[in-house]
This record gives structure tokens, sequence and C-alpha cells, in this order.
């Protein structure tokens, strides 16, 4: 099915299943680092492999899915920083527009280049609104992006960012308080956009604990990403995907 990620993304939704994304920079991980990664996201039940970085300065981003495809099923999702992190190897490709920034580069510029290999890699790609917001220091993706996020107090900027998005035709909502974010991005802004659109909402940035991850999923989140913590702390995985599935609601 050409829309398949996108669909579990809808349906989970729907259903009030909350998921749990691992976030892997392919310039921080080696071939055994890869399988063990695999191991412990399979007996987590993690739901979606993001893979991607806002540098990436390596090249085996092929090598990266095929060996987590051989691995696992868990689906791999392209979460990229640049029109070059793209890997036909992958089930999908969120196509990133930095709707919270100014930068015409990250709206539409970036697009237009990669286009063409994008529309022959034949990926299922998602149409993604991405929103910077301040995690209370620089961020890489903050500095290559070339974007000011959005002040962490400002729910309501937050929510119209996201609305016009979705009415643009975005069909996921990103917000991310960036890499070795300080501050995670709060549950009021999470509910506050959350009560607002429909599309499916994906978190990440900060979170460092199970119980935000938790937290932020009773705020509204539908997908938790982590990525740094779980770069320091791989036994984190399992933790917080078993803390983002419960907070799903009790079937009756």
């Amino acid at each position: 099915m050409h829309n398949k990620i996108y669909n579990s993304f809808i349906d989970r939704k729907a259903k009030g299943i909350k998921s749990f994304a691992v976030l892997i920079d392919p310039d921080k991980v080696t071939p055994a680092g890869i399988a063990d990664l695999a191991a412990k996201c399979t007996v987590a039940k993690v739901d979606y492999i993001f893979l991607g970085g806002s540098l990436v300065i390596t090249d085996h981003l092929d090598e990266c899915v095929q060996q987590f495809k051989s691995l696992c099923d868990i689906p791999v999702v392209l979460f990229p920083g640049s029109p070059s992190q793209v890997s036909r190897y992958a089930d999908a490709l969120l196509y990133l527009s930095v709707i919270s920034g100014r930068n015409p580069e990250l709206l539409i510029g970036q697009h237009v280049l990669s286009a063409p290999a994008v529309k022959k890699s034949g990926l299922e790609v998602i149409s993604t609104g991405y929103i910077l917001i301040d995690g209370g220091a620089p961020t890489t993706v903050s500095y290559i992006s070339n974007t000011t996020p959005i002040p962490a107090d400002k729910d309501d900027i937050a929510m119209c960012t996201a609305i016009a998005g979705e009415m643009l035709g975005m069909k996921v909502v990103f917000m991310d308080a960036g890499s070795g974010a300080r501050k995670p991005i709060s549950e009021s802004m999470i509910a506050r956009v959350a009560s607002q659109v429909s599309a499916p909402i994906i978190v990440g940035g900060g979170i460092r604990d199970a119980e935000k991850a938790y937290l932020n999923c009773k705020a509204g989140a539908d997908i938790i990403v982590v990525g740094n913590a779980i770069e320091k702390e791989t036994s984190l995985i399992k933790e917080m995907a078993d803390a983002v599935h419960a907070a799903a609601p009790v079937l009756k």
C-alpha cells in the first residue's frame, strides 16, 4: 500500500493509540550499534525507527536503513536534514517544511531541488509541517535551518502555525525542541495545538524520561520521538516505549 505508514499514523490516532519512535542519527551508529538498537527496539515494541540528522556527514545512510530492515520489522521512516538524506530502501520519508521559520530554502527551496530524486525513489512521501520550538539553548537544527524557534511560552503562535500548516495541506505536524534541548516542549503548548488540528502530532526534543513522554501523550501528542537521551542510555528505550503505550485509552 502506497500510503502504508501515513495510514498507520491516522489509524492509530483514530483509535487513540500512542506511538513511540526512536530517532537514529546515521553519523552516530556503527553496524554493531545498529544490531544492538534493533534488538532493544524489537523487545520494547518500538513503533517506528526515524533515521536522519541535521548534518549526516557520513555516506552510509543506505547501509543503515538496510541493516535495520534486515534485523527487525519496525518501519524505517526518514527524518531528513537535507535533500541528500534520501534512501529508497526506507518505508517512508517525512518531507519536512519548516513552517515555523521564514527561511524560503527550508519552506520550499530545497524541496524543489530534491523533488526529482524523491519522486524517482518511489518512497512514500508524507508532507510534514515542521515547527521548531525554543528548547532553552541553541540547537543544531536551529543553526542549520537558519530559523528562529517559536518561544517556549507562546502557545498560541504554535497553535496558529500548526493550523496554517494543516490548512496548507500538511499531513503531519512535527513539534520539535531540537536535539540536545535543555527544556522539552510544554504540555500546555502540545494541548493547545492538539485542540485545533486533526493531523497526527509528532513531538520530540529534550525528552529525557518516561514520565515526560507519558505526559506529552496525555497532552495530545500522537507520536513521541526520542534520540539524544537514548544515544546516552539505550536502556531507556523500553521504559519510554512502555510509558507511551500506557498513555493509550483502556479498551472496554
